[in-house]
């Protein structure tokens, strides 16, 4: 809970870079602490949807602006300063220090108690990258203010959305052979987990002793790029990536390579890589003796990202998620992260409107599989069914518990029910996959009849997933939208004799 001698209650804490990654996992580990908080952003809508967004207090402003700054720093007592600009612009660096000359001058007009800096892991004394060089600079100038800021460094953070850790994963899940740089295999880091960061980040906005003091913040491992290859692709379930150091690949025409099999900004792809090129591991481990100690290693870390998949939960999709995504872990995906993190979702998906009651049409869609079969193409999902058991999967032999009645964790042929209500069934594959898959309609009311909307989702596992999924497109095609159809077909069939009787 909040130090009352150190942080007044009743006074809000500003969160700037609340629509990023870090400040986004902040807010609402702020709001468990007891603090009340007041969000930054260049347009307040940026947070509509965030499960915290009516918990908090949200003002609009541009931190190159000074007025606008000074006006979200009134009646504030502290703040983080969780911006950067690595992203926007290859002049990210005067940005970057404008912004944080600004954001100091308002600071000190309103007389803040302190602020907190996340920057980036590097000793000063180093050459670095531009991007770390600009981290540490933008350090500099908000601690030569006269507000007190407490500065923690960290390097690559573990967490899904993480820039980082997206980088990591597209490459170790696109890539089961890699022509990289020799400094991948040489450089050292320290990764640290989301949840550790954030506990930092919590944790030294309630203690006086950490005031005008820089901390390095990492987890209990140090491990070079490729180590950290390694144990993704053991925690992911993939096959050892083989990794071939050269000597001639520029960290320029490394960002083009990374541009080709990941989704990330090639311009954030290029910082990322300039910042992976020298040593950055923790020299001084004090905030240890006075905060907290790393809680969980690399191969945890991990596991933790990974683990919405492996748990089964999949949103809508990873970065359009409603509030009502669970936000249990920050290491998972959550709503408002960027559209190129949280890995790759494949979906089929189709839609069509029925005169038949929505209720009629559920009927149908819980009786699938079994005897019923699947509306189209019965032939075809036995015969995959028949694969499935020759390669050492479950098939079609465990069919359904009753013809019509469903509920959760019942087993429809080679899927199991994992979630169910009045207006959606979605299904699960256990069929032998390169990834996670799902069956899923969406069943509702709207002006011109009942919508159905049905899904097919996939969360490829490697190579070889994506591959599986592109090759089978033009069957998929044919048959989901067969399905479909029959689905609906059936549904108006007795939708029309049930009119008939009534007729009667």
């Amino acid at each position: 809970m909040v130090d009352q001698e150190n942080i007044a209650l009743n006074a809000p804490v500003l969160v700037t870079g609340a629509t990023g990654y870090v400040g986004g996992r902040l807010v609402p580990e702020l709001l468990d602490a007891g603090y009340q908080v007041r969000c930054v952003a260049r347009r307040a809508a940026a947070l509509d949807g965030r499960p915290w967004r009516n918990d908090v207090e949200v003002v609009e402003a541009d931190l190159a602006v000074p007025e606008q700054v000074e006006a979200a720093l009134k009646g504030i007592q502290a703040a983080y300063y969780l911006v950067h600009s690595m992203a926007s612009s290859e002049a990210f660096e005067q940005m970057e220090q404008e912004m944080a000359k600004v954001f100091a001058e308002a600071a000190e007009h309103a007389r803040l108690e302190r602020v907190v800096y996340l920057g980036g892991l590097g000793h000063d004394a180093e050459k670095h990258s531009a991007h770390l060089a600009s981290r540490h600079r933008v350090g500099e100038i908000l601690a030569a203010g006269r507000t007190p800021v407490v500065e923690l460094r960290a390097a690559v953070i573990i967490g899904s959305g993480s820039a980082s850790f997206e980088m990591l994963r597209s490459l170790v899940e696109v890539l089961p052979v890699m022509v990289v740089p020799r400094w991948v295999s040489v450089t050292r880091c320290q990764p640290i987990a989301i949840e550790d960061v954030l506990g930092h980040l919590v944790d030294v906005m309630g203690r006086a002793e950490v005031l005008g003091q820089i901390f390095e913040i990492g987890g209990p491992e140090e491990l070079t790029y490729r180590e950290m290859m390694d144990v993704y692709a053991e925690v992911a379930g993939l096959r050892r990536r083989l990794i071939m150091p050269v000597p001639v690949l520029t960290p320029r025409l490394s960002s083009h390579w990374v541009n080709l099999v990941s989704p990330l900004p090639i311009q954030l792809a290029q910082s990322l890589i300039d910042s992976l090129t020298s040593d950055v591991v923790v020299g001084d481990r004090t905030i240890e003796r006075i905060g907290r100690r790393p809680s969980f290693d690399l191969r945890q870390s991990i596991s933790r990202a990974l683990a919405r998949v492996r748990d089964l939960e999949l949103p809508t999709r990873w970065t359009d998620a409603s509030g009502t995504l669970r936000t249990d872990s920050p290491a998972g995906p959550a709503s408002g992260d960027p559209s190129w993190s949280g890995g790759l979702v494949l979906s089929d998906e189709r839609v069509q409107t029925t005169r038949a009651a929505p209720d009629e049409v559920m009927d149908v869609v819980r009786s699938v599989g079994g005897d019923t079969g699947w509306f189209a193409f019965n032939r075809l999902w036995a015969l995959r069914g028949f694969v499935d058991k020759l390669i050492g999967g479950v098939g079609l032999r465990r069919g359904r518990r009753h013809p019509t009645e469903l509920r959760i964790g019942d087993t429809v042929d080679f899927f199991t029910v994992v979630e169910l209500d009045g207006g959606s069934l979605r299904l699960l594959a256990e069929m032998r996959l390169p990834g996670h898959a799902w069956l899923e309609w969406t069943v509702s009311e709207g002006a011109s009849g009942t919508q159905v909307r049905q899904r097919a989702l996939f969360v490829p596992r490697g190579l070889l997933g994506r591959l599986y999924w592109y090759v089978l497109i033009p069957p998929h095609v044919l048959i989901f939208s067969r399905m479909l159809r029959g689905i609906v077909a059936v549904a108006e069939k007795r939708w029309s004799d049930a009119e008939g009787e009534e007729a009667r």
